[in-house]
Protein backbone atom coordinates (compact mmCIF):
# COMPACT_ATOMS: atom_id res chain seq x y z
CA UNK A 1 0.00 0.00 0.00
CA UNK A 2 0.83 3.80 -0.09
CA UNK A 3 2.95 5.77 2.07
CA UNK A 4 -0.56 7.55 3.18
CA UNK A 5 -2.57 6.01 6.11
CA UNK A 6 -6.34 4.87 5.05
CA UNK A 7 -8.72 7.24 6.68
CA UNK A 8 -10.95 5.93 8.86
CA UNK A 9 -14.75 5.33 7.17
CA UNK A 10 -16.02 8.35 7.15
CA UNK A 11 -12.75 10.68 8.18
CA UNK A 12 -12.05 13.77 5.85
CA UNK A 13 -9.71 13.56 3.62
CA UNK A 14 -8.50 14.58 0.11
CA UNK A 15 -11.59 13.92 -2.22
CA UNK A 16 -9.26 14.01 -5.13
CA UNK A 17 -8.18 10.56 -3.86
CA UNK A 18 -11.98 9.52 -3.61
CA UNK A 19 -12.72 7.80 -7.24
CA UNK A 20 -15.88 6.01 -5.95
CA UNK A 21 -18.56 8.55 -4.70
CA UNK A 22 -21.93 7.67 -4.62
CA UNK A 23 -24.31 10.71 -2.61
CA UNK A 24 -26.93 10.03 -1.00
CA UNK A 25 -29.19 13.23 0.13
CA UNK A 26 -30.53 12.84 3.48
CA UNK A 27 -33.49 14.92 3.19
CA UNK A 28 -34.81 12.17 0.83
CA UNK A 29 -33.99 9.20 3.33
CA UNK A 30 -37.35 8.19 4.31
CA UNK A 31 -38.26 7.00 8.05
CA UNK A 32 -38.39 3.73 7.14
CA UNK A 33 -34.46 3.91 6.13
CA UNK A 34 -33.03 3.16 2.95
CA UNK A 35 -31.40 0.38 1.10
CA UNK A 36 -28.32 1.37 -1.52
CA UNK A 37 -26.10 -1.11 -3.28
CA UNK A 38 -23.70 -0.45 -5.22
CA UNK A 39 -20.56 -1.60 -7.56
CA UNK A 40 -17.65 -0.24 -8.59
CA UNK A 41 -17.26 0.30 -12.43
CA UNK A 42 -13.96 -0.47 -14.48
CA UNK A 43 -12.35 3.14 -14.16
CA UNK A 44 -13.36 3.73 -10.22
CA UNK A 45 -12.00 0.02 -9.65
CA UNK A 46 -8.79 1.27 -11.76
CA UNK A 47 -8.22 4.23 -9.82
CA UNK A 48 -8.45 2.73 -6.50
CA UNK A 49 -5.76 0.03 -7.38
CA UNK A 50 -3.73 2.91 -8.19
CA UNK A 51 -4.22 4.70 -5.40
CA UNK A 52 -3.64 1.83 -2.90
CA UNK A 53 -1.06 0.76 -5.15
CA UNK A 54 -2.44 -2.64 -5.66
CA UNK A 55 -1.83 -4.73 -9.11
CA UNK A 56 -5.79 -5.04 -9.48
CA UNK A 57 -9.13 -4.44 -8.39
CA UNK A 58 -11.23 -7.15 -9.91
CA UNK A 59 -14.58 -6.32 -8.45
CA UNK A 60 -15.98 -3.96 -5.50
CA UNK A 61 -19.26 -4.07 -4.37
CA UNK A 62 -21.34 -2.92 -1.53
CA UNK A 63 -24.80 -3.02 0.76
CA UNK A 64 -25.85 0.09 2.96
CA UNK A 65 -28.85 0.41 5.58
CA UNK A 66 -29.51 4.26 6.29
CA UNK A 67 -31.91 4.65 9.02
CA UNK A 68 -33.02 7.99 10.52
CA UNK A 69 -32.27 8.57 13.96
CA UNK A 70 -33.27 11.33 16.69
CA UNK A 71 -32.16 15.26 15.76
CA UNK A 72 -31.10 15.25 12.53
CA UNK A 73 -28.62 11.85 13.16
CA UNK A 74 -28.52 8.80 10.72
CA UNK A 75 -27.38 5.16 11.43
CA UNK A 76 -25.46 3.71 8.26
CA UNK A 77 -24.70 0.55 8.58
CA UNK A 78 -23.28 -2.02 5.26
CA UNK A 79 -20.47 -4.21 4.15
CA UNK A 80 -18.27 -4.00 0.99
CA UNK A 81 -16.88 -6.90 -0.63
CA UNK A 82 -13.97 -6.79 -2.76
CA UNK A 83 -11.69 -9.00 -4.80
CA UNK A 84 -7.98 -7.50 -5.36
CA UNK A 85 -4.75 -8.70 -7.24
CA UNK A 86 -1.71 -8.30 -5.63
CA UNK A 87 1.87 -9.78 -5.25
CA UNK A 88 3.31 -12.27 -3.08
CA UNK A 89 5.88 -10.86 -0.76
CA UNK A 90 7.70 -14.03 -0.30
CA UNK A 91 7.53 -15.58 -3.62
CA UNK A 92 6.11 -12.19 -5.85
CA UNK A 93 3.80 -14.37 -7.58
CA UNK A 94 0.50 -12.97 -8.37
CA UNK A 95 -2.21 -13.51 -5.92
CA UNK A 96 -6.13 -12.70 -5.35
CA UNK A 97 -7.38 -11.74 -1.84
CA UNK A 98 -10.75 -11.08 -0.94
CA UNK A 99 -12.09 -8.63 1.08
CA UNK A 100 -15.22 -8.46 3.61
CA UNK A 101 -15.77 -5.73 5.42
CA UNK A 102 -18.27 -4.06 7.91
CA UNK A 103 -19.44 -0.42 8.23
CA UNK A 104 -21.29 0.55 11.40
CA UNK A 105 -21.52 4.29 11.78
CA UNK A 106 -23.15 7.36 12.92
CA UNK A 107 -23.89 10.57 10.84
CA UNK A 108 -25.05 13.35 12.69
CA UNK A 109 -25.47 17.43 11.41
CA UNK A 110 -22.18 19.46 11.99
CA UNK A 111 -22.98 21.84 14.57
CA UNK A 112 -23.55 18.58 16.67
CA UNK A 113 -19.83 17.39 16.29
CA UNK A 114 -18.58 19.06 19.11
CA UNK A 115 -20.90 18.07 21.23
CA UNK A 116 -21.28 14.35 20.65
CA UNK A 117 -17.08 14.59 20.40
CA UNK A 118 -17.55 15.80 24.40
CA UNK A 119 -19.31 12.93 25.08
CA UNK A 120 -17.29 10.18 23.84
CA UNK A 121 -14.39 11.86 25.47
CA UNK A 122 -16.37 11.95 28.68
CA UNK A 123 -16.83 8.00 28.07
CA UNK A 124 -13.44 7.02 27.47
CA UNK A 125 -12.43 8.12 31.11
CA UNK A 126 -15.42 5.53 32.14
CA UNK A 127 -14.93 2.13 32.12
CA UNK A 128 -17.62 1.92 29.54
CA UNK A 129 -17.16 0.73 26.10
CA UNK A 130 -16.23 3.66 24.02
CA UNK A 131 -18.25 4.55 20.89
CA UNK A 132 -17.10 6.27 17.87
CA UNK A 133 -17.54 9.82 17.18
CA UNK A 134 -19.74 10.73 14.67
CA UNK A 135 -19.41 11.12 10.92
CA UNK A 136 -20.20 14.96 9.89
CA UNK A 137 -22.92 15.05 7.00
CA UNK A 138 -21.72 17.33 4.51
CA UNK A 139 -23.65 19.62 2.55
CA UNK A 140 -27.05 17.56 3.56
CA UNK A 141 -25.12 14.41 1.95
CA UNK A 142 -23.63 11.10 2.64
CA UNK A 143 -20.88 9.76 0.70
CA UNK A 144 -21.57 6.03 0.80
CA UNK A 145 -19.44 5.62 -2.03
CA UNK A 146 -16.41 7.11 -0.03
CA UNK A 147 -17.14 5.23 3.24
CA UNK A 148 -16.90 1.72 0.90
CA UNK A 149 -13.86 3.22 -0.32
CA UNK A 150 -12.06 3.76 3.01
CA UNK A 151 -13.53 0.33 4.41
CA UNK A 152 -12.04 -1.69 1.09
CA UNK A 153 -8.39 -0.10 1.70
CA UNK A 154 -8.88 -0.73 5.63
CA UNK A 155 -9.15 -4.30 4.74
CA UNK A 156 -6.04 -4.77 2.18
CA UNK A 157 -3.70 -7.51 3.53
CA UNK A 158 0.10 -5.16 3.51
CA UNK A 159 1.71 -8.50 3.76
CA UNK A 160 0.08 -10.87 0.92
CA UNK A 161 1.73 -13.79 0.72
CA UNK A 162 0.40 -17.32 -0.40
CA UNK A 163 -1.13 -19.93 1.63
CA UNK A 164 2.00 -22.37 0.83
CA UNK A 165 4.49 -20.10 1.03
CA UNK A 166 6.99 -19.84 3.74
CA UNK A 167 10.31 -17.73 3.84
CA UNK A 168 13.35 -20.38 3.66
CA UNK A 169 16.36 -18.88 5.99
CA UNK A 170 19.66 -20.09 4.92
CA UNK A 171 21.27 -21.81 7.55
CA UNK A 172 25.25 -21.10 7.97
CA UNK A 173 27.45 -24.30 9.31
CA UNK A 174 29.72 -22.11 11.89
CA UNK A 175 33.67 -21.69 10.77
CA UNK A 176 35.75 -23.17 13.78
CA UNK A 177 38.25 -20.99 12.71
CA UNK A 178 35.56 -17.57 13.00
CA UNK A 179 35.86 -17.91 16.50
CA UNK A 180 36.53 -14.56 18.10
CA UNK A 181 39.39 -16.26 19.70
CA UNK A 182 40.85 -17.68 16.75
CA UNK A 183 42.44 -14.75 15.35
CA UNK A 184 43.92 -14.49 18.95
CA UNK A 185 45.25 -18.21 18.56
CA UNK A 186 47.04 -17.56 15.43
CA UNK A 187 48.72 -14.59 16.54
CA UNK A 188 50.44 -16.58 19.91
CA UNK A 189 51.27 -19.75 17.25
CA UNK A 190 53.05 -17.04 14.70
CA UNK A 191 54.85 -15.09 18.09
CA UNK A 192 58.54 -16.60 17.82
CA UNK A 193 59.42 -17.92 21.05
CA UNK A 194 62.47 -16.47 23.59
CA UNK A 195 65.17 -18.03 24.42
CA UNK A 196 64.83 -21.03 27.25
CA UNK A 197 66.41 -20.63 30.71
CA UNK A 198 69.93 -22.38 31.16
CA UNK A 199 69.22 -25.37 34.25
Amino acid sequence: MSGDTPARPGTSRDTSRDPWRVLVNVAQIPETGLHREIVADETVRKAMAEIAELREVISARAAFDLMPKRDGRFHVTGRVQARIGQTCVVTLDPIENDIDEPIDLIFAPPEQIPQMADLVDDAEDSDEETPDPPEPIVNGFIDIGRLATDALFLGIDPYPRKPDAVFEQTVEVPDPEDHPFAALKALQDRKPKGPKGDN
